[in-house]
């Protein structure tokens, strides 16, 4: 072959191979890529699988009605495992590597506090769909799941009502981290403003995965004997949730004596055990798979079809993934790109319609609005709403009840801060 002949076919080789490797990274852009970042092993399995679920089922359905921005979007799923420092890893690999225009993921607040330097770091965009403690704003967070002025307090609201029995003791009961130590925090201060005396309160952790409840429920019972009314007020979190309500069956504890009122136990956790010792006790949630309204039997119908399963349940988590998941893709098409910092601009003032009948919206703060329902458990293991809010609450990011945070606001829109102190009229907190 002659030099010439040689030059000129690696000319067409070398043009080949650019040509593939336009064509490459024209296929990467095709796609806009989504993080799903939920434990699928270890303690939260339990709860956060069946959000994986539904977030790969809600960006089918937004392929099919054509994608984002005239592209489809492609999940990219990690399993972090239960572990709160792989949850940094994970979400690390999300952004840096896999290119993930936004994530939606974590379950535990120990988890999403892991992965918050990440966020901030790489500026990218966290959907956070579980109800937690507050006491947080971030600019690359948005909360969709509630604060505590969106359940806690309402729920021991209700229990001091007439309604809710008149309660006049209190059970504290919590799995050993952040988000129970925190809300027990707000609810203390908050019940001694009631006028509850120190010998009326009672707190108590265990460890993720506690399973060895005897004891525990015995402490629960004694303290229950004292003759005033009692409840428990419980933040126990993944799988020790299942040995716990089952041993307060075995202790004959019914809801008529102390009842349980839950706020991390909903339909999912319920479908692992036998409901009928528990009929009665209550959890307090923004979202029900009971509540009777068209956007909500629909969803289930999807639901239940995407699973392949008529008895696959449906929760509140998934649905503040549904809100916060169309909340980006609208603030997507309003600003027109993926760019993150354009999308967390977009944000506020996005509208969603929830599965309840009602309009979520997002706030300056990050959080959104939301209606609050009290369910007692069914024997079949879904929830009676016995009581609910008459309008919708706006999330609070910074708890009234606690010295150092009732002079905080936060604002991303006009003031640019999480934590501005409206005393000193500072941004952080001081």
């Amino acid at each position: 072959m002659t030099w010439k002949g040689w030059l000129s076919r690696a000319a067409v080789a070398g043009g080949l191979a650019l040509g593939t490797l336009a064509t490459t990274a024209a296929s990467a852009q095709e796609t806009i890529k989504v993080g799903i970042l939920h434990s699928l092993s270890g303690t939260m399995a339990i709860s956060e699988t069946t959000l994986k679920d539904v977030m790969l089922m809600l960006i089918d359905e937004q392929n099919k009605k054509g994608g984002v921005l005239g592209k489809k979007l492609e999940a990219v799923v990690v399993d972090p495992a239960s572990n709160w420092p792989l949850f940094a890893e994970k979400a690390r690999e999300l952004i840096a590597k896999d290119k993930v225009a936004a994530v939606f993921g974590c379950w535990t607040s120990v988890s999403r506090k892991s992965v918050l330097p990440v966020f901030k770091e790489l500026n990218n965009i966290l959907f956070y769909p579980v109800q937690y403690e507050g006491e947080e704003s971030e600019r690359n967070v948005f909360y969709t799941g509630a604060a505590p002025n969106q359940q806690a307090i309402p729920a021991v609201d209700y229990l001091m009502s007439e309604d809710g029995g008149s309660v006049k003791r209190w059970v504290l009961e919590g799995t050993d981290y952040v988000y129970p130590r925190t809300t027990n925090k707000i609810l203390e201060a908050y019940l001694k403003s009631k006028g509850v005396k120190d010998e009326d309160i009672m707190i108590n952790y265990t460890p993720f995965g506690f399973s060895d409840w005897q004891t525990e429920v015995s402490k629960i019972k004694a303290f229950g004997s004292a003759g005033k009314k009692t409840a428990v007020v419980s933040t126990v979190n993944g799988d020790a949730n299942v040995p716990f309500y089952k041993e307060l069956g075995n202790q004959g504890i019914k809801a008529t004596d102390i009842p349980v009122m839950a706020f991390s136990v909903g339909e999912e956790e319920l479908a692992g055990i036998d409901a009928k010792p528990l009929v009665g006790h209550l959890a307090a949630w923004n979202y029900f798979e009971s509540i009777k309204t068209p956007e909500n039997e629909a969803f289930i119908k999807r639901w239940q079809a995407f699973k392949k399963n008529p008895k696959a349940v449906t929760n509140d988590p998934m649905e503040a993934s549904y809100i916060g998941f169309n909340m980006w893709v609208k603030a997507v098409e309003k600003a027109g790109s993926t760019n993150p910092d354009k999308v967390i601009d977009a944000l506020p003032g996005i509208e969603q319609a929830n599965l309840t009948g009602g309009t979520a919206k997002m706030l300056p703060n990050h959080h959104i609005t939301k209606p609050v329902f009290i369910g007692e458990i069914e024997a079949t293991g879904q929830f009676d709403v016995v009581w609910k809010t008459k309008e919708l609450i706006p999330g609070e990011a910074w708890s009234k009840q606690l010295d150092g945070s009732k002079d905080l606001e936060a604002d991303w829109v006009q003031l640019k801060c999480g934590n501005y102190n409206t005393k000193t009229k500072k941004c952080g907190g001081a």
